[in-house]
C-alpha cells in the first residue's frame, strides 16, 4: 500500500494539517486524512482526487452507497466503513447543533436540511416544530418510502408538532430526482395540511421541497409553497 510516507515532505496531508491547520487543506487532502493510505500504484492524494472527480464535491459523499464507495480501487471494507461513519457524523452535527436555528425563510430551511436530504435515496417527510420566534425546537422525519409513494397524513404531522409544544411548523420533503417541482400529489397533500392546521390552530408557515440546484429549473434547489402563494 502507498501511505503518506511515500509523498514528498511538505506535501503530506497529515504534516500540513499539523503545521497549517485544517482550513489550509484542500478537499482532497482532508479526504486523504480520513482514508490514510492509497493502493499499489496510486498514492493517497491521487486516490482522493479520483473519488472527488467521480462525485463532483465532498457533498457528493452524502449520496454514495457502500457499494459505490467500494467500487473505487483502494476502498475496501474497512475504508468504506470509516467513510460511512464520517458521513453519518457530519449529518448528525448538522441536524443537532446546539444553537437553535432561525427558520424564517425557505432558503434557511433548504440550507439546513440539504446535507441530510442529500443522502436519501427515497422520499422522506420532515416536520420542523418552531417556537414563537420561529426558532427550531425539533426536526423529525415522520415518514419514509419510495419516491412515488404518498408519504404523509395530517395526523402524523400535527401529532409531532403538538407533542413538541410548537407554536408553528414547517413541513419539508425531498425529491431524490433533484427536481423540486411539486407533483399533483404534493399539491393535494399541502392543501390537506393547510386545512388541518386551521382545525388544530397551529400556523403552517411553509412546505418546502428539497431538491438540488443543478436539477432545479428555477436554480434555487428548492420549492416553497408559501413563496408560490399556495399556503
Amino acid at each position: 500500500m502507498t501511505k503518506f510516507q511515500s509523498l514528498p515532505i511538505g506535501e503530506r496531508p497529515q504534516e500540513r494539517l499539523q503545521t497549517k491547520g485544517p482550513k489550509a487543506l484542500s478537499d482532497a487532502e482532508l479526504l486523504a486524512i480520513v482514508l490514510r493510505s492509497g493502493t499499489r500504484g496510486l498514492d493517497i492524494l491521487s486516490l482522493s482526487h479520483e473519488i472527488l472527480r467521480g462525485i463532483g464535491s465532498l457533498r457528493g459523499l452524502l449520496r454514495m452507497t457502500p457499494d459505490e464507495l467500494r467500487a473505487y480501487h483502494g476502498i475496501g471494507e474497512v475504508k468504506s466503513l470509516q467513510m460511512q461513519a464520517m458521513i453519518e457524523i457530519s449529518r448528525r452535527i448538522v441536524s443537532s447543533g446546539e444553537a437553535a436555528p432561525l427558520m424564517d425563510s425557505p432558503d434557511k430551511v433548504f440550507n439546513w436540511l440539504k446535507p441530510i436530504a442529500d443522502g436519501e435515496a427515497v422520499e422522506k417527510f420532515w416536520v420542523l416544530s418552531l417556537n414563537r420566534k420561529n426558532r427550531l425546537l425539533k426536526c423529525e422525519a415522520v415518514t419514509s418510502g419510495t419516491a412515488t409513494a404518498s408519504l404523509v397524513h395530517p395526523r402524523e404531522v400535527f401529532r409531532e408538532a403538538i407533542r413538541n409544544s410548537a407554536s408553528a411548523l414547517i413541513c419539508a420533503h425531498n425529491h431524490p430526482s433533484g427536481d423540486p417541482s411539486p407533483s399533483q400529489a404534493d399539491i393535494r397533500a399541502t392543501r390537506q395540511l393547510r386545512e388541518a392546521a386551521k382545525v388544530v390552530q397551529l400556523d403552517l408557515l411553509d412546505h418546502v421541497i428539497i431538491g438540488q440546484n443543478e436539477h432545479d429549473p428555477g436554480g434555487n434547489g428548492y420549492y416553497s409553497f408559501a413563496e408560490s402563494g399556495l399556503l
